[in-house]
């Protein structure tokens, strides 16, 4: 287990990183007191957000605005 103070965990935050993925612990101290502790994550896995995710899950309700629509409702010119 590392123990550093707040002002070094900012310095060495990636480093700090590394070491707990690695399967350390690190625990960030203000004044000499525990305040925080690094641990890996475990459990469920982390997912990224991704683009196209839910393609095939919604339906196309078929009554979408379309693009002149859209102009009109703005008051701007359509493309």
């Amino acid at each position: 287990m590392t123990e550093v103070g707040v002002h070094e965990a900012k310095t060495r935050l990636s480093e700090l990183l590394r070491e707990v993925e690695a399967g350390g612990e690190v625990v960030v101290t203000r004044g000499g007191r525990a305040v925080a502790r690094l641990v890996p994550v475990t459990g469920a896995p982390v997912h990224a957000e991704r683009f196209g995710a839910l393609r095939g899950e919604i339906d196309d309700p078929g009554d979408w605005v379309g693009d002149d629509d859209m102009a009109d409702l703005f008051g701007i010119p359509a493309a």
